[in-house]
């Protein structure tokens, strides 16, 4: 198996030589320049993708045009995107784009159908990721649904790691699943509170305790 593969995927490691071999034969490599649309909502899926370097973000637009990220993929994860996909042999039902420069591994649909029948190693592998990637999702579903916006948003600012950062107030909306106008007042109301202030797509962060206590 390759350096690479093992590297980031050590699980792949425990197959059996002849399981390993049929993964070898069958994985092949893909490059791609950040803002590649790697897949669109309706397109086939023709194999099972795990990231080794960069990351991919899979979004969800609405029939109004509203949109909604459901998860990044990073380097070292697989996407259950293309899970679902393979295991319901239906379309893509989201949009996946690269964020930065990917390189993917990708196992053609034959060989993950085989390795998924006669693996038990490969099955645990594939059904461990899926099941983390959906309890994350379905902590998007009640976040969405049962979370004020001003305290999601306050959580989304909190969780930046530098106190100033560049971000558009349409790309925080599709972040919270919200429109730009909505996120746009509100960014106001906790600049006149003094949590943050507001430049040209910059925001700067004035007082993080207090965008905790917003959020909480």
């Amino acid at each position: 198996m390759q350096k690479i593969i093992s590297d980031q995927f050590p699980e792949l490691t425990e197959l059996s030589t002849e399981n390993k071999k049929i993964l070898e034969q069958g994985i092949h490599i893909v490059k791609a320049p950040a803002g590649t649309v790697m897949f669109s909502e309706g397109s086939e899926c023709k194999g099972y993708v795990m990231l080794l370097k960069g990351t991919v973000r899979v979004q969800k637009t609405s029939e109004d045009g509203r949109e909604i990220v459901l998860y990044r993929v990073e380097t070292g994860e697989a996407c259950i995107m293309t899970t679902t996909c393979l295991i319901s042999d239906d379309q893509y039902g989201a949009e996946g784009i690269a964020e930065t420069d990917i390189t993917l591994a990708v196992v053609p649909q034959d060989v993950f159908n085989r390795l998924l029948a006669q693996s038990e190693k490969f099955r645990s592998f594939v059904f461990e990721v899926y099941a983390k990637r959906m309890s994350m999702l379905m902590m998007l579903v009640e976040e969405v649904v049962f979370k004020k916006l001003d305290k999601r948003l306050a959580q989304l600012l909190g969780d930046r790691k530098s106190d100033e950062f560049e971000i558009t107030h349409q790309d925080i909306a599709m972040e919270l699943g919200s429109v730009r106008e909505v996120v746009s007042r509100q960014l106001k109301v906790f600049e006149r509170q003094g949590l943050i202030k507001l430049g040209r797509g910059l925001i700067h962060i004035e007082d993080r305790a207090g965008l905790q206590l917003a959020a909480e």
